[in-house]
């Protein structure tokens, strides 16, 4: 009975033992997985911080004080005066290309005329 006792204690002892050298899995997985998240938080700021800036590229200057009698137009941005132009050079009818570009007819047409 006693060796039985000496031989479960001993048994536990080198469990115990071996339990601290043993590499833990779930720690490598959630050390993954820390990885992961903070690369993909990482990967949002970047694209958050381009998208940012594109905008700041695309804005229109909206400061400019509206006349009460003619509606103001607003410039016509340079990457959409190029659009413009490759439609137009494609062959591509005009009120397809004022769908298209978010122009008027008559925006087109002046864009056009000026080649």
């Amino acid at each position: 009975m006693e060796l039985l006792f000496i031989a479960l204690v001993s048994f536990s002892i080198l469990l115990l033992v071996i339990s601290f050298f043993i590499r833990d899995r779930y720690r490598d997985i959630e050390k993954d997985i820390d990885d992961l998240s903070m690369n993909v938080l990482q990967e949002h700021y970047q694209l958050k911080k381009r998208i940012r800036v594109l905008e700041e590229e695309l804005m229109v200057d909206g400061d400019a004080p509206l006349k009460r009698t003619a509606p103001a137009r607003k410039p016509i941005h340079e990457v959409v005066k190029n659009q413009v132009i490759a439609l137009h050079q494609q062959g591509i009818p005009l009120e397809q290309i004022a769908k298209q570009s978010a122009l008027s007819n008559t925006e087109v047409q002046r864009l056009i005329s000026k080649l």
